[in-house]
């Protein structure tokens, strides 16, 4: 199987509609060995939707991104339990409401920051984090950080300051691509087309994106089924793509590769 005897961290799992489930999911059908991350009150929601894996329930390490103690907490616990760990999974975003839905001029630098530290900055605090236990899979065919994003490149309706937030995570994709590849440290990210996940519902206008994706990209894309984008993930994960790093791969049924609407008689009725 892809990924026969990898150990493999996920972050982000909160309920069973979440990309990060279906990269879980994926990854326990793949062969590997998983476990999970959460904190504070929703870590309990993670451990009983965690209970819904097909591959049993992975236990759930107390994980906030943005609290230096927790990352090393982590590490250790990695160390401990494997002696390195295969592949990281960073999907973790979080914007206030103030910061999204069309008021990018009005947003508080507050906000901005929130957005920036959860969102973006927390990928290079994980990856220089859990450099140790990553290093120590050299010798396994190198170690993976996969992350999140939605394609920072343009300036999305309603998406406001998580966009920025966005591009400055697949620019420190590329940084830490170039500062971990020495220790056999791959690092990438996937941009995913919108999935109507409990964080993508929370975004005023998502609708306002997804209906237009609809009409807009070539293949049919789902608004519901998450699992191509685990299926990427899991591959970047794998030792297939061990020559790949630095890089953002979308999953989004070909819709970044559009110069104009193909099928504009059904955007038209």
């Amino acid at each position: 199987m892809l990924l026969d005897g990898k150990k493999l961290l996920i972050t982000g799992v909160l309920t069973d509609d979440s990309i990060a489930y279906a990269i879980a999911q994926v990854a326990q059908e793949s062969g590997a060995e998983i476990v999970l991350t959460s904190f504070g009150r929703a870590r309990s929601l993670t451990e009983r939707v965690a209970k819904k894996l097909p591959g049993g329930a992975p236990d759930v390490l107390e994980l906030d991104v943005n609290d230096p103690s927790h990352i090393e907490g982590v590490s250790r616990d990695l160390m401990d339990r494997w002696g390195f760990v295969d592949g990281v999974v960073h999907a973790i975003g979080f914007a206030p409401a103030d910061a999204l839905g069309g008021n990018f001029v009005n947003t508080p630098w507050e906000s901005v920051a929130t957005a920036f530290q959860t969102s973006a900055y927390s990928l290079k605090a994980l990856g220089v984090g859990l450099r140790e236990p990553m290093a120590a899979a050299r010798d396994r065919g190198g170690a993976s950080l996969v992350s999140l994003t939605f394609d920072g490149r343009f300036a999305w309706p309603i998406y406001d300051w998580m966009g920025v937030a966005k591009a400055g995570l697949e620019a420190i994709t590329r940084y830490l691509a170039r500062d971990l590849g020495p220790d056999g440290i791959r690092v990438n990210t996937v941009s995913a087309g919108p999935i109507r996940t409990m964080a993508g519902k929370s975004i005023p206008g998502f609708d306002q994106i997804a209906g237009h994706w609809l009409d807009r990209s070539p293949l049919d894309w789902s608004l519901t089924d998450a699992t191509p984008v685990g299926q990427m993930v899991c591959f970047l994960l794998s030792d297939w793509a061990r020559m790949t790093s630095g890089e953002m791969i979308h999953v989004d049924g070909g819709y970044h590769a559009m110069g104009t609407d193909i099928r504009g008689a059904r955007m038209e009725s």
